[in-house]
């Protein structure tokens, strides 16, 4: 079996072999060109040709352009002499012998179009002194399998990663970059960005490299204060970022549209803060929401391991088509290496082998050889294969004919179709596409009669179409209006502002802001603290849609209003108070959310409807809690409901056990009628124990107690403990912490008393029946069972639990009886002597 490409890395060089792993924003890819240069030769594999060029340009800078060679599919730049190779993984020159090696992004081993080039760097590149392999953390057990020798060397995140929930697009923080899945989604989106926001640069994996480094640098100079892109910002782009916002949860990875696993949010995700600043992550509002699960692993960097890689055979057989074929299809070595799917390459193979003409041709080692460079070509037009199969066959025929090079006036045919910069978009995006396979072209060998003059020509021409399609990017979501605006209200001009009935408001025909309830959200609230003459513009277009919004509240139906989890009360989704400590817990106040747009008269009658409808919809969701409040108890059975009411609907029975214990036989009929129920260890109100009653009881305690809104319990038979959760909150919101778990006190009253039930017949087996009360696993049941003081012993049939013993009460001795005995009785003058001494 002959080789096809390879070298001698994995067979001969040795050296210190290191996997520097860990989440985005750890400095892997900064030690790894430190070290490089720390070596007198080096090379790096990077995943794109993006960050190949980066790394290239900042090498460059330090050793000079003599030293430095940049070889990727579309770009070859050789000095006569180079010390350090920057290189894309598939480009690396596996047979250049250097000190130092590095691999890039490891992780990307488990693609399945490309991990097969990421696995054979892992097994066989080796720098002669020191090897380096970046990535994940998830690469570590896999990678402790297969490379023997390594040393692992994890890096923590320099900056923290939070998750903040859903934002509509609208009210993103500045510094934010909204990624989509799609480029009809990228545009939707960039459109919307444009016209509240004043623009958003875009970034894509199929714009060119020229074209993407023009549209990050319009948004780092602060141009525009928003990105929207594809995944292509996971990597290779060092951006300062603050937010990252999913617009989808979903890709279509080439074959099939899946959901992104949470280490792919994660690497999208993390580009959100850079080095020491903390960034955010989360979701449009239109978009799914993460599972706790993904954002937990996120936020923690812990996701599960890589178990496979794709790998394919390196070592081909080129004596003939069936052959070559043959070796592509060979078995992985060991089983923790997985064929890949049929890769672009292997797909062109097939479809060249199977054309006669082709087939004859290719009938030795030279040929066949030369065949299966040509089915490499990329496809990064990305069109219907087809097309791409008979470019391909063209190019092999060309080559197989005549001089044995693609003809030259074909070649400035083909070329000079491309060279022209008019168009949209999508137009413009199609050329540059089509000049990277000429690049691509221009990089083999012995293809064309003047290679340094076509890669002169190809790059000419990617350089003028990408500026041209920053340009149209730039006309279509950038907002040239906005900067006019914003240097007219530095120069305080009077301006003339307008409402439209939307709540959209104008300044001079552009939007400022939007009108939600009473309060105005400004597009750009830095600009409306400084403008002046804007807010007076403003105030002076907003006073009668002010008075008359104000009208239409006090006089709308409960309906329109609603309550969120946070405190929040809306009025037809506008955001116009927010819940204050009142004089008791179940009465809040209210705090306007009305700025000073509102009038005082109109402020008070706003304050006055919303107090009312709160106090209703108070009584509503709690109704239980509130019949029993009203129903005419007395005595000990008052005071139980009372003690209730504090409680959220929830005390604890030791609290109350004096008014329990003065209970009549008719009181506690008429508490149970109330559906208030008498646990052993918990007094509750059952109906109270459902997703909106908790909801309410949980942010009623909050704004009691002067704490932040907390996230309830959702009415689940239990769930893990939160530190964030105080036992104040989890009281009030019915359930009870049981050493890990937090279960609904109603559950814990039926769990606790099976526990008991069975502990008397001995010593308790888990089993489904009585996990499912409790809503635990069989791994966290012990914790619980030793919150409850239940022992664990193991037996022959397993693992058991035996109840705690019951603490019996000291026996106390009865007083001896003192028998009064008469003084003159025989016995009291024998008493008398004995202790006289006599």
């Amino acid at each position: 079996m002959r080789r096809a490409h390879g070298g001698p890395y994995g067979d001969n060089a040795s050296g210190r072999l290191t996997a520097v792993l860990g989440p985005t924003n750890t400095g892997k890819t900064h030690l790894a060109v430190e070290r490089m240069l720390g070596h007198r030769t080096g090379m790096i594999g990077c995943p794109l040709r993006l960050l190949a060029r980066e790394i290239y340009d900042r090498t460059v800078a330090v050793r000079g352009s003599g030293q430095v060679a940049l070889i990727t599919g579309e770009e070859r730049v050789v000095p006569e002499r180079p010390h350090y190779w920057v290189c894309t993984v598939e480009s690396m020159p596996l047979d250049q012998r250097v000190e130092f090696l590095a691999v890039d992004e490891i992780q990307l081993a488990a693609d399945p179009e490309r991990g097969h080039v990421f696995t054979d760097r892992i097994l066989r590149a080796r720098g002669l002194s020191e090897t380096m392999f970046l990535g994940a953390g998830t690469m570590a057990p896999l990678l402790s399998r297969l490379v023997s020798g390594l040393e692992f060397i994890n890096r923590p995140r320099f900056s923290t990663l939070s998750h903040t929930g859903a934002h509509k697009i609208m009210r993103l923080p500045r510094r934010s970059a909204v990624v989509a899945f799609s480029v009809s989604e990228v545009y939707r989106i960039a459109e919307l960005l444009r016209r509240f926001r004043g623009g958003a640069a875009v970034v894509m994996g199929a714009l060119s490299p020229r074209t993407r480094n023009a549209q990050v640098a319009l948004y780092q100079a602060g141009e525009v204060d928003y990105l929207v892109a594809t995944d292509a910002i996971g990597m290779g782009l060092n951006l300062a970022l603050d937010h990252v916002a999913f617009a989808g949860a979903s890709k279509y990875d080439g074959r099939e549209a899946r959901e992104l696993s949470p280490a792919e949010v994660a690497q999208i995700a993390g580009r959100a803060g850079r080095h020491t600043r903390h960034g955010t992550f989360g979701t449009t509002l239109n978009a799914p929401a993460f599972e706790p699960e993904v954002v937990s692993a996120v936020e923690d960097h812990l996701f599960k391991p890589v178990r496979t890689l794709f790998w394919r055979n390196a070592d081909l057989d080129l004596s003939s088509l069936p052959a070559l074929l043959r070796s592509l299809e060979a078995p992985p070595p060991v089983r923790e290496l997985m064929r890949p799917r049929e890769t672009e390459d292997v797909a062109s193979l097939r479809a060249l082998a199977a054309l006669p003409d082709i087939a004859v041709m290719a009938s030795g080692h030279d040929t066949v050889s030369l065949l299966w460079d040509v089915c490499r070509i990329p496809d990064f037009r990305k069109t219907m294969a087809d097309a791409h199969f008979q470019l391909l066959a063209t190019i092999f025929r060309h080559l197989m004919s005549g001089e044995g090079l693609l003809p030259k006036a074909w070649v400035e045919r083909m070329v000079d179709q491309l060279d022209r910069s008019e168009g949209d978009i999508d137009s413009l995006a199609t050329r540059i596409a089509h000049v990277r396979t000429w690049n691509y072209i221009a990089q083999r060998p012995r293809w064309v009669a003047d290679p340094r003059a076509l890669r002169e020509r190809a790059r000419a021409i990617e350089d003028k179409l990408s500026d041209a399609l920053h340009e149209r990017l730039t006309q279509r979501f950038v907002d040239r209006k906005t900067t006019r605006l914003t240097r007219r209200m530095r120069e305080s001009e009077s301006l003339i502002a307008a409402i439209k009935r939307s709540g959209e408001v104008v300044v001079e025909g552009e939007y400022v802001g939007q009108l939600l309830g009473f309060d105005l959200v400004p597009d750009d609230a830095e600009t409306w603290r400084e403008g002046r003459a804007l807010r007076a513009a403003v105030r002076s277009a907003l006073a009668p849609e002010i008075r008359k919004r104000a009208g239409s509240l006090v006089s709308d139906e409960d309906e329109a209003f609603t309550l969120a989890t946070d405190g929040t009360v809306s009025w037809r989704d506008a955001p116009v108070a927010r819940l204050a400590r009142g004089a008791q817990s179940l009465s809040p106040g209210l705090k306007l959310l009305v700025g000073d747009l509102v009038e005082d008269a109109s402020r008070r009658r706003v304050e006055q409807k919303l107090s009312t409808w709160l106090a209703g919809h108070i009584a509503e969701v709690l109704a239980p809690l509130w019949r029993a409040r009203e129903a005419g108890l007395v005595g000990a059975a008052r005071g139980l409901v009372f003690q209730l009411a504090e409680g959220f609907g929830c005390v604890v029975r030791q609290a109350v056990s004096q008014q329990i214990d003065a209970l009549e036989d008719s009181d506690r009929k008429s508490l149970a009628a109330l559906g208030i129920r008498l646990g052993r260890d918990t007094v509750f109100l059952a109906a109270l124990l459902k997703p909106k009653p908790i909801a309410l009881r949980g942010l009623l305690w909050c704004v009691a107690n002067g704490a932040l809104p907390l996230k309830a319990p959702n009415g689940r038979v239990s769930l893990a403990v939160d530190p964030a959760l105080s036992e104040g909150f989890i009281a009030a919101t019915g359930y009870r912490q049981v050493g890990p778990l937090l279960i609904r006190v109603d559950m814990f009253e039926r769990f606790t008393a099976e526990l008991r039930r069975r502990a008397r017949r001995g010593p308790v087996a888990p089993d489904a029946a009585l996990l499912n009360i409790a809503g635990c696993t069989a791994t966290n049941f012990e914790g619980v069972a030793q919150a409850l003081g239940y022992r664990r012993e193991e037996t022959e049939d397993g693992i058991v639990y035996v109840a705690p013993q019951p603490q019996r009460a000291a026996r106390r001795r009865k007083p001896r009886r003192q028998t009064r005995t008469s003084t003159a009785s025989p016995f009291a003058v024998l008493d008398t002597l004995k202790r006289s001494g006599r």
